[in-house]
Formats: C-alpha cells, sequence, structure tokens
C-alpha cells in the first residue's frame, strides 16, 4: 500500500464520517452517549481512528485521528499496561502529536483489523439485539449456524471471541483470535462477535461495513424470535457461501 497524500487523507476521513454518522444514528439502536468507534486504512503506516467521548451520530473531521500503525501494534507485544499506559502509548502515536483528543480504548483492535483483518474500513458498535444474545450463556452456541441464506451471503463466517477488558487484553484476544481464523479459512472474517461487549464489522468499503452491520443486527433479532418457538433452526447454504470475499 502506498503512502497516499493530504487530499487523499482528507477523502478516506470524508468517507469515515459519513459512515460513522450512518452507524450511530439513534433509530438504528447501534450505539449510545459516547459507545462505539470506527477507523478506516489511510496507507501503509497511518490509520484514522476515532476519538474518545465523541458520539457517533455527531462525529465529524474533527473527531478522529490519525495515528501511527506500527506503534499501535506494538501495544500487543508490551508487558500487561494499565489502562493509563495502554492511554499514553495512544497519544505517543498520533501522527499530529498537537492534534486534540485522545485515540479510542480499542484503538489498538482497529489496527489488527486493518492489518491482520486486511479490511479498509471497520465499525464497532454495541446494538442491543445483538448484545442481548452476546451477553447470554448461550451466546456462541447461538450462533453456530446460518438461520437464512442472506446472512450467510452478506456476513460469512463470524468469528467469536471470549471476552476480554477493552484495552489491550482485548486486543490480544483478538489477535489470537485472527490468528486461528485465518489459518482454518484462509482469509479473514467480516465479522467479530465479542462476547459481552458487540460487533466489530470489516469491509473493504464504508457501504460494506454498513451492509454487515444491519445484516448482523436483523439476524441477531430473528434469533431471539425463534427461542420463543424451541431456537433456531439453522441451515446449511453451502458453507461455500461463508468463505465469498468482502
Amino acid at each position: 500500500m502506498r503512502t497516499v497524500n493530504k487530499v487523499e487523507a482528507a477523502v478516506v476521513l470524508d468517507q469515515l464520517v459519513t459512515m460513522t454518522r450512518a452507524i450511530g444514528d439513534p433509530v438504528h439502536d447501534y450505539v449510545i452517549l459516547g459507545e462505539g468507534n470506527t477507523s478506516a486504512r489511510v496507507d501503509e503506516d497511518t490509520f484514522w481512528v476515532k476519538a474518545s467521548g465523541v458520539c457517533m451520530a455527531d462525529a465529524d473531521a474533527r473527531a478522529f485521528l490519525r495515528v501511527r500503525l506500527h506503534d499501535v501494534l506494538a501495544i500487543l507485544d508490551a508487558l500487561p499496561l494499565s489502562e493509563h499506559e495502554v492511554r499514553a502509548r495512544l497519544a505517543a502515536a498520533k501522527a499530529d502529536p498537537d492534534a486534540p483528543g485522545s485515540p479510542s480504548i480499542e484503538t489498538a483492535m482497529h489496527a489488527l483489523c486493518l492489518s491482520l483483518g486486511n479490511a479498509t474500513f471497520v465499525g464497532h458498535t454495541h446494538p442491543t439485539a445483538l448484545n442481548g444474545i452476546l451477553c447470554a450463556q448461550g451466546a456462541e452456541a447461538a450462533f453456530a449456524g446460518y438461520i437464512f441464506p442472506a446472512e450467510a451471503l452478506v456476513c460469512g463466517e463470524p468469528l467469536f471471541v471470549p471476552y476480554a477488558p477493552p484495552g489491550q487484553p482485548l486486543a490480544q484476544a483478538v489477535h489470537e483470535g485472527l490468528l486461528t481464523y485465518n489459518d482454518r479459512y484462509g482469509q479473514p472474517p467480516r465479522v467479530i462477535l465479542l462476547q459481552n461487549h458487540g460487533l466489530v464489522a470489516l469491509g473493504p468499503t464504508p457501504q460494506a461495513v454498513l451492509d454487515v452491520t444491519a445484516m448482523m443486527v436483523r439476524a441477531a433479532r430473528i434469533l431471539l424470535g425463534t427461542y420463543a418457538l424451541g431456537g433456531p433452526h439453522f441451515i446449511e447454504p453451502s458453507r461455500g457461501l461463508a468463505g465469498t470475499t468482502n
């Protein structure tokens, strides 16, 4: 991936802002208050990520910080870090040290999705319908199969990550999950399900992220409804659909 100029970086940022505001629209019930975060790859060395505490529905260009990818990924290999130490490292990773704001505590997870996950855009949300399942004891089993063909086609096989606290522990858990998934399927997932936490949608375009997010939330609503009549009836629409590239 080549280095881009300021104009090209600004175009990526504009796309990210539009995607973020769409995901954050309260009508969807994907996030509330300052929840959730988004990111976009700029070039080989940097990416945009939402700053902590910014409401996604109100995000503008000032809501994002450009950070150095390899400095963020270095957090994975460090000794156990406190939240304060993680935030200090993220602040030091800003491409512009004087830019106001602090990168999201989940920036390292985004760095993984944009590198090992091969995504260009990433959207992390906490949809109520989806978390109604992810916070349940049977969460992983609930996503053990597909319940309708479009789910398989749009979302593919999800990566389920057991609960880990935000920050360095979550990034390390996602790292382990991505390595295992990529080895098994030969390509990264489009969906990461974080137990007791939320959804991560990975895509080559903003629209792909929006589509995956919407489809996973629809699947969650239908899945919840199936438990009123005995639970889900999984289908096998040729598991090859799960491997369809983004």
